[in-house]
């Protein structure tokens, strides 16, 4: 997921409320979980973590902190978020290397430490939250406050982003400035507690699915032939994808993509097929940041 709005305007709040909303761990993943803390020092002796890990490295971090290395080849925060949620706010402002290094990771959910002496695989399925400002210096849509080389000035900033890098965001959301007024108004919508139960239930759904099938245990982990059968979408659907690829220019990693968040989208409606809103609205996460 991709968070892009102007300073102030709740970025950052909405992906602390993240671990709120995330499933409990199961024993399997408890312990592995578990065990890569316990590499880090993180983990008193014999102690077993029970929450789904929320990690957020600050954009200075270096490449051996996020990706895993130094002495010893410790695992980095990619490891260390394993099963649960990476946060890198300021995205942009991280370095391109540490950026481009993510990029095998997210696909493959393992990384591998190498060492004049050893080669290290620590897992790292995670999921990826990142924030970012329009531009650098954040008001790129708000004429009286953008500086003198909007708009061009948001497209270098936005550039630091790679091409293949971005296609591995699903969601892409812009999130508008919240004025004063709207802070002072009450509650509204759905509750966490409420989003959460809709998320369990969708994932047991998914249990469900997936019973039986070795590494897959959620839409996520769909590929080939099997993603095609469980997500397959209706005709109307094709025509509606075939029209945003010409559009957008969608690769086949994004196709892919697009089908686990129709059929995401699906089961939190309870639905057992995948039908043209859920791709539309698929297709709005996916490109909303592009127009």
């Amino acid at each position: 997921m991709l968070l892009v709005g102007t300073p102030g305007s709740g970025k950052s709040m909405l992906a602390q409320r993240l671990p709120g909303l995330l499933p409990p761990l199961s024993a399997a993943e408890a312990l592995e979980t578990s065990m890569i803390h316990s590499l880090a020092g993180l983990l008193d002796e014999g102690g077993i973590s029970r929450a789904r890990p929320f990690r957020e490295p600050h954009h200075t971090a270096s490449m051996a902190a996020v990706v895993g290395g130094g002495k010893g080849a410790k695992p980095g925060e990619i490891s260390l978020a394993h099963n649960g949620v990476l946060f890198m706010d300021e995205f942009p402002e991280f370095p391109r290397a540490v950026l481009e290094t993510l990029r095998q990771p997210i696909e493959t959910g393992d990384v591998v430490i190498a060492r004049a002496n050893a080669h290290v695989r620590y897992p790292c399925r995670f999921m990826l939250v990142a924030a970012a400002n329009p531009c650098r210096c954040g008001y790129l849509t708000d004429p009286a406050r953008a500086c003198a080389r909007a708009p061009a000035c948001g497209e270098e900033y936005m550039a630091r982003i790679s091409g293949p890098l971005l296609d591995r965001f699903d969601l892409r959301v812009d999130v508008p400035p919240v004025s004063f007024a709207d802070l002072d108004l009450p509650a509204s919508g759905e509750t966490s507690a409420e989003v959460a139960d809709r998320v369990a239930v969708a994932r047991r759904l998914q249990a469900r699915r997936f019973e039986g099938i070795e590494g897959c245990a959620v839409n996520a982990d769909a590929t080939g032939p099997l993603l095609e059968e469980v997500a397959a979408p209706s005709d109307e659907g094709r025509t509606l994808v075939s029209r945003a690829a010409d559009r957008f220019g969608l690769t086949a990693r994004g196709y892919h993509r697009l089908l686990r968040v129709a059929r995401t989208i699906a089961d939190l409606e309870g639905a057992d097929a995948v039908e043209v809103p859920h791709l539309a609205e698929a297709i709005s996460y996916r490109f909303s940041a592009e127009g």
